[in-house]
C-alpha cells in the first residue's frame, strides 16, 4: 500500500502555507548539493515547486556554519558547490511568513541534512546516525533526544512509512530497497523567536535527512 503524504503541521495549523512543504538536500558523492523546497514524496516539477521562490538564501555548510557555501538558483532547486565530500547541512528561517495560531504567532524553521558519515549534530533539530553509516538514527533537538518523535520515511520508490522514535529518540530505518531515502520530523517549541524577520511566540522546527543505501 502506498501511503498518502502526511502534512507534518496540518494537525496543528491546517491553513499554514508551510504545512505541506519541507526543505531537503540531495548530494551524490562530492558533487554539488541540490536544495529543494516542496513535497519530497512527489516528483519534483521541472520548473520547481510553486513556492520555490521563497527559498532564497539558506545557510548551507559542511562542518562550519561560519563558512557557508554560495548557492546558485537552478530551474527547480538551489545548487551549492562545496568543494569536498562530507555531510551537508541546511538551515533557513525565512521561507514562510509567521501565521496566527492559538492566539499568537508561530513561525517555521527548516533544516536539512544529506549524508550519514558523521555521528554528531550541528542543527537545532537533526537526525544523527548512532554511528557513521548506520541505518539507525537519533532525533535530536539541540543535542538532546526527542522521545516519541513522529518520523516519516520516504523510500527510493516514494513509498512512505511512519515510525515513532523510542524513549531514547532512536528510530531504525527499515530496508525498503536501494537508492535515496528521505526522513522527516517536526518539533514544536513554545519559545519566542524571530522568523522571516518577524517576532513569534512559538516555533515549529522541521527537519529532513537524505541518505543513499
Amino acid at each position: 500500500m502506498r501511503y498518502a503524504l502526511p502534512f507534518i503541521l496540518a494537525a496543528t495549523a491546517p491553513t499554514v502555507p508551510a504545512a505541506a512543504h519541507e526543505v531537503w538536500v540531495e548530494r551524490d558523492g562530492a558533487g554539488a548539493a541540490r536544495i529543494y523546497l516542496g513535497e519530497p514524496a512527489e516528483p519534483v516539477p521541472a520548473a520547481g515547486d510553486p513556492e520555490l521562490h521563497r527559498l532564497k538564501t539558506p545557510l548551507v555548510f559542511l562542518s562550519d556554519p561560519a563558512q557557508p557555501a554560495v548557492t546558485t538558483r537552478r530551474a527547480n532547486h538551489l545548487e551549492a558547490a562545496l568543494g569536498k565530500a562530507g555531510d551537508v547541512r541546511v538551515r533557513d528561517d525565512s521561507v514562510f511568513d509567521p501565521w496566527e495560531s492559538d492566539g499568537g504567532m508561530t513561525g517555521a524553521i527548516f533544516y536539512a541534512r544529506a549524508g550519514r558519515s558523521e555521528s554528531i549534530s550541528k542543527l537545532d533539530l537533526e537526525f544523527t546516525p548512532v554511528r557513521a553509516g548506520a541505518d539507525e538514527f537519533t532525533v535530536q533537538f539541540r543535542g538532546r533526544p526527542v522521545a516519541g518523535a513522529k518520523v516519516n520515511i520516504i523510500s527510493p520508490d516514494h513509498w512512505q512509512k511512519s515510525l515513532e522514535a523510542d524513549a531514547a529518540g532512536r528510530v531504525a530505518v527499515p530496508d525498503m530497497g536501494k537508492g535515496r531515502y528521505i526522513l522527516a520530523v517536526s518539533h514544536k517549541e513554545d519559545a519566542a523567536g524571530m522568523v522571516a524577520g518577524k517576532p513569534v511566540g512559538k516555533l515549529q522546527h522541521i527537519s529532513t535527512l537524505t541518505f543513499v543505501r
